[in-house]
């Protein structure tokens, strides 16, 4: 027990301090220390079970400190590693190791500045790759938070799949029955909400045309656009919740692309006519619910289209009781 801790104070302390200040004193070893990493894990399977380990704790705490990047998990991904199941019982002692070291923010950036975040199902073969064995092998491993990040990375590529997918059926001209039927189909797949779907197809439809750059015509071209693509923005507003989203999207993107800044009341107005937008939501929005991003802009282009709202609301209860 003894002569094991000590193995761990070395690994731990020791050798990523002498690798350290041997790469920051020499800083042509560092590309080179790297590959040589990458090297000796392809050759995970002639060390002892004992050895890997140790292995796996070392390059752990080297990743958490910055001495070798992420890429480096690259040769985990080798076939015959992978098959017999030593990439993943390797990355198992790794990540606990990294995380140990540092937190999952920092696996988590790391992976993503290597593109390595949406690969690490590839630790397994290919009839186990799934995020339902991915996140009960690390979870039972005591990793949950690493099975969660995997699960969100692949949630967030899927959806990035099915936007990419809605935009190029539009760009293409599909009919808009075939859009709606293949949307609906993708979303009970993929479990997705309403809200969520709700937001995805509206980045399709304003990212499936070229929009023009003078502000007075792209107004124009943006009322002639949505008016289009209403019904496909009304089958998936079915919930309040889902028209509030929407609403924040418009106000997100008619923020974030300055041509928009004016057109914000004209789309909100044309949804509200063809039926995707409903009063209340509307009302919500601009009472409680909006962002801050452009909210005085915005609230000030909705004023009177609110109090014509308003009004109408009440005349509506007025008629109802005189009725009664």
């Amino acid at each position: 027990m003894q002569r094991h801790s000590l193995t761990s104070w070395w690994l731990a302390e020791c050798w990523p301090q002498v690798f350290n200040k041997l790469i920051r004193r020499y800083k042509y070893l560092e590309k080179g220390f790297e590959e040589e990493i990458k090297k000796l894990l392809l050759f995970l399977k002639g060390f002892t079970e004992s050895e890997r380990n140790k292995l796996a704790m070392l390059t752990g705490i080297l990743l958490a400190n910055g001495n070798i990047s992420a890429s480096i998990l690259s040769s985990l991904f080798n076939e015959n590693l992978v098959k017999e199941g030593v990439s993943a019982a390797f990355a198992v002692k790794l990540f606990k190791s990294w995380i140990n070291e540092k937190d999952i923010n920092s696996v988590a950036g790391s992976l993503r500045k290597v593109g390595m975040d949406n690969r690490l199902m590839e630790l397994f073969p290919a009839n186990k790759r799934s995020c339902e064995h991915f996140s009960k092998y690390f979870t039972d491993a005591g990793l949950k938070e690493l099975s969660d990040f995997a699960r969100n990375q692949q949630s967030i590529g899927a959806r990035k799949e099915l936007q990419k997918e809605l935009q190029e059926q539009m760009s293409r001209g599909d009919p808009q029955r075939e859009i709606i039927a293949f949307t609906k189909e993708e979303m009970k797949k993929a479990n997705l909400s309403e809200q969520t779907m709700i937001s995805i197809i509206w980045t399709s439809v304003m990212s499936s045309v070229e929009w023009n750059k003078k502000e007075e015509l792209v107004n124009q071209q943006a009322i002639k656009h949505l008016k289009q693509y209403s019904p496909l923005l009304k089958a998936f507003t079915s919930q309040g919740l889902s028209e509030l989203s929407l609403l924040l999207k418009i106000q997100e993107y008619c923020y974030d692309n300055i041509h928009f800044m004016n057109a914000f009341q004209n789309i909100v107005v044309l949804l509200y006519k063809a039926d995707v937008l409903s009063e209340e939501a509307i009302l919500k929005w601009y009472t409680e619910a909006h962002l801050a991003k452009g909210k005085s802009v915005f609230l000030e282009q909705m004023k009177k289209f609110v109090e014509w709202l308003k009004n109408a609301e009440e005349e509506s209860e007025s008629e109802e009781e005189e009725a009664d």
